[in-house]
């Protein structure tokens, strides 16, 4: 089995998103999570997540489970995404299995889980980063293999929780740094107006820079607004940075 060490070298030396969560899930495997679910935004709400298009969202699990998972809302009511809203670190989906012996959950928790079990999602871990913003949030959940109870996953988390939860942190850290778009990818051109407005500069300052009309400039500005789903230009430079899409070797660009 590849060492810590080794695994973390990977990791940090990964130069897309889809080079880093090929790398993270093939070792989660070797563990017996064999269908990681991670998730980030940057725009929660007190009475939501934001937008589910500014999301990243990475899953190795079915094309089935997140149609019905993510499509018909399911997410919103699972009891351990409402773990790792309240809190950090790493949680036994055993307490979701205590909290259903106990008669807490609610009709469309237990929705929810009837749901997993008819998908073998049954046995795993949440690991719920930490974050020093309210308005920021992510976390992995780590589905054991079909089959695997959550006793035979206790017994592994016993022996090798703590790599397992460094490894998915450094993953978390390193995407954060990684350009991640979804469907909402700039041009280059929308990419170079916006820097310039990031580094200050006027409309008639970037069409004397780039060689183009003023007119022209704020065309490719409103087009990145487009793109990003934002009313202002200020908002666009905000996003844009939030994903990395800004200031960008060409060797990043994919």
């Amino acid at each position: 089995m590849t060492t810590l060490v080794e695994q973390l070298d990977k990791l940090t030396n990964a130069h897309t998103v889809e080079e880093l969560w090929d790398i993270h899930t093939r070792h989660m495997g070797t563990y017996g999570f064999d269908r990681l679910m991670y998730g980030f935004t940057r725009y929660r709400t007190s009475t939501g997540l934001g937008d589910p298009q500014d999301w990243v969202l990475l899953s190795t699990q079915s094309p089935e489970y997140m149609r019905v998972f993510f499509d018909e809302g399911l997410y919103y009511h699972a009891p351990m995404l409402r773990w790792a809203l309240e809190n950090s670190g790493a949680c036994s989906w055993r307490w979701m299995l205590d909290m259903n012996r106990t008669d807490n959950l609610t009709p469309s928790e237990l929705r929810v889980m009837e749901f997993n079990k008819s998908m073998q999602v049954t046995a795993g871990y949440t690991i719920s980063f930490r974050s020093v913003s309210e308005r920021i949030k992510g976390a992995i959940a780590l589905t054991a293999k079909p089959g695997m109870t959550q006793d035979k996953v206790e017994q592994i988390w016993a022996k090798h929780g703590d790599e397992i939860v460094v490894m998915n942190n450094v993953m978390h850290l390193k995407l954060l740094t990684l350009p991640y778009s979804g469907d909402r990818n700039l041009t280059k051109r929308q990419r170079e107006v916006l820097q310039w407005v990031g580094d200050g500069k006027t409309i008639q300052d970037i069409a004397q820079l780039l060689s183009l009309k003023p007119a022209t400039v704020e065309k490719h500005l409103r087009l990145a607004r487009e793109t990003l789903d934002v009313e202002t230009t200020a908002q666009a430079v905000l996003k844009a940075a939030f994903y990395n899409q800004m200031f960008l070797m060409e060797s990043d660009i994919v």
